[in-house]
């Protein structure tokens, strides 16, 4: 029997559903990615409070997860009010040409079990690379690419192998009032701008990375307090950067977008210890790698 290759990914959310369209493509794998993804948008309106369930979670977990070609799913505590539980991916297997077989198992946070040698290859958020492990310096981390040369090769084996192309960004904008006369708002209105400017806790070590020491000087960070809408702190704040898609909230609060200023997007990762341990590996990280044309990656 040939070799079942296990690969870390997300339990929920765009990281997974973007990694599930990749994967699509290997054989038999459509109606598997099509299924997951519809059963847990179907979920998240149950927790939202969007969707009245027929039945119980503990069934509907149960009616899920009751093919034994699976896919398998779990419950987790959301962080909505209430705790509600959550449905989420548990696992799945997918085969190859040959006898070859890749399993799909969730975890949180994918790049914390592929740092700790659980797993060769996973995929994750490129957030959370720079929020772990970036290097931070003088000059800004500006594409996907500028990770790899950031991280410190005796701080993990983890490495950047290539983006799906689902990018959003982490925008700069601000209010009408704080924005340049005649000027673009962009790294080099920040390297003059003197004042606050607003992020979510948990993207500081993030902006950091990606605007550098020298942009931050005489900038400091705030906060949106709990409950509010970024968006909305960011308009009392003056300036700010933050998520956008289409950035129609953040107009909604007049404000005015600046430069993109990094991309967000799902990214495959490879522990290149792991990696090179075995051939199997390297032939489905080969097989499974993204495309350069399909990502914001270059490398």
């Amino acid at each position: 029997m040939g070799e079942t290759i296990p690969i870390a990914v997300p339990r929920k959310g765009r990281p997974l559903e973007a990694v599930l369209d990749r994967l699509a493509g290997l054989a038999g794998a459509e109606e598997l990615a099509d299924g997951v993804i519809s059963t847990l948008r179907h979920e998240k309106a149950i927790t939202k409070g969007d969707l009245e369930p027929e039945t119980d979670v503990y069934r509907r977990l149960a009616d899920y997860s009751s093919s034994s070609e699976g896919p398998d799913y779990t419950l987790l505590r959301d962080d909505r009010e209430g705790f509600p539980r959550r449905i989420v991916f548990d696992s799945a297997e997918i085969p190859l040409e040959g006898e070859r077989r890749i399993r799909l198992i969730g975890r949180e946070e994918p790049f914390r079990a592929l740092r700790t040698h659980e797993f060769a290859l996973g995929f994750d958020s490129a957030d959370l690379v720079l929020e772990e492990v970036v290097e931070l310096g003088a000059g800004p981390v500006e594409r996907i690419a500028d990770l790899n040369a950031r991280i410190d090769p005796t701080e993990t084996d983890v490495r950047v192998a290539g983006g799906l192309g689902d990018t959003v960004y982490h925008t700069l904008m601000v209010t009408p009032e704080t924005a340049p006369e005649a000027a673009p708002i962009d790294r080099a209105f920040l390297a003059s701008y003197e004042g606050p400017l607003c992020i979510v806790p948990r993207y500081e070590r993030l902006v950091r990375a990606v605007l550098g020491k020298r942009v931050l000087d005489g900038i400091s960070f705030r906060y949106p307090e709990h409950g509010r809408e970024e968006e909305a702190a960011i308009a009392a704040h003056g300036a700010g950067v933050y998520l956008t898609v289409t950035g129609s909230t953040a107009r909604d609060h007049g404000l005015v977008l600046g430069e993109e200023l990094f991309p967000s997007e799902t990214v495959l990762l490879e522990n290149a210890a792991e990696r090179r341990s075995s051939p199997a590996v390297e032939a489905v990280r080969n097989l499974i790698a993204p495309a350069p044309a399909e990502t914001e990656l270059v490398v």
